[in-house]
């Protein structure tokens, strides 16, 4: 059997003169309202602004006597340090090393030197320059018959240390390609994200054996690299502990 939907009785529409009266209504109480409002404020007093300076609302407050900071000794303030001679923060010589035949004149590199020693010299220093770089601190030295060690510091003048920080992540990004390490290297304890490499011997007739290790990182806006090649064997604790001594130093 269907069910037929029962339909809702229809509503009365309002005339026309019943809206029109609750319109005006609502209009009469909407201005009677605002009137007796203005009226209520203007029988009190006028209240007072608040005074413009306010001690309490000074900001940053000072600190309690007794509880402000200490500022840092020179040896243990890191601006201090890194914004002095860079070379004094060069790892030494160790002893009885020799100075190395390719050495660094007085310690610095210029910019455009550092950057013949890429394959693609223009295109390093334009990199260098829009990262910022401020100046390059070295030092090598000779041990043995063939060990040649030499180890950067590359200095930015961008404060966040970003420039460092691309520097040696760009050069380790390369690392695990054939021509360089052929892997991802071992992490230097105490660095955020450095690393050190000991590469695949290389052998060519006629020539000596060459054998290298790398390590790169970076602390603030310093970027380090090293570099030992030889014709003997490099263990990975000979870069790694020159790589840990170097971080110690920054």
């Amino acid at each position: 059997m269907e069910v037929s939907a029962v339909a809702a009785p229809p509503r009365r529409r309002r005339t026309g003169r019943t809206v029109g009266l609750i319109a005006v209504a609502a209009v009469l109480g909407l201005v009677g309202g605002t009137a007796v409002g203005y009226g209520i404020q203007a029988d009190r007093e006028p209240t007072p602004l608040p005074a413009l300076n306010q001690p309490g609302l000074a900001y940053p407050k000072p600190l309690p006597k007794g509880q402000k900071p200490v500022a840092l000794p020179a040896s243990e303030d890191r601006k201090v340090k890194t914004d002095g001679d860079l070379r004094k923060l060069l790892v030494p010589k160790p002893a009885g090393a020799k100075k190395s035949e390719f050495g660094d004149i007085d310690g610095w590199v210029t910019v455009p030197a550092y950057a013949d020693e890429f394959r693609n010299p223009g295109g390093a220093l334009g990199d260098q320059l829009e990262r910022g770089v401020r100046r390059i601190a070295a030092t090598s030295w000779q041990t043995g018959s063939h060990r040649e060690t030499t180890v950067r510091l590359v200095q930015y003048r961008s404060n966040d240390a970003l420039g460092a920080q691309e520097h040696a992540e760009g050069q380790m990004e390369y690392m695990p390609d054939e021509d360089f390490a052929r892997s991802e290297g071992e992490p230097i304890k105490g660095s955020a994200n450095g690393r050190y490499y000991v590469f695949p011997v290389e052998r060519k007739a006629g020539y000596l054996d060459l054998y290298e290790a790398r390590a790169y990182f970076h602390r603030g806006d310093i970027m380090a690299a090293i570099f030992i090649i030889d014709s003997k064997k490099i263990s990975a604790a000979d870069i790694r502990s020159l790589a840990e001594k170097q971080l110690g130093r920054l």
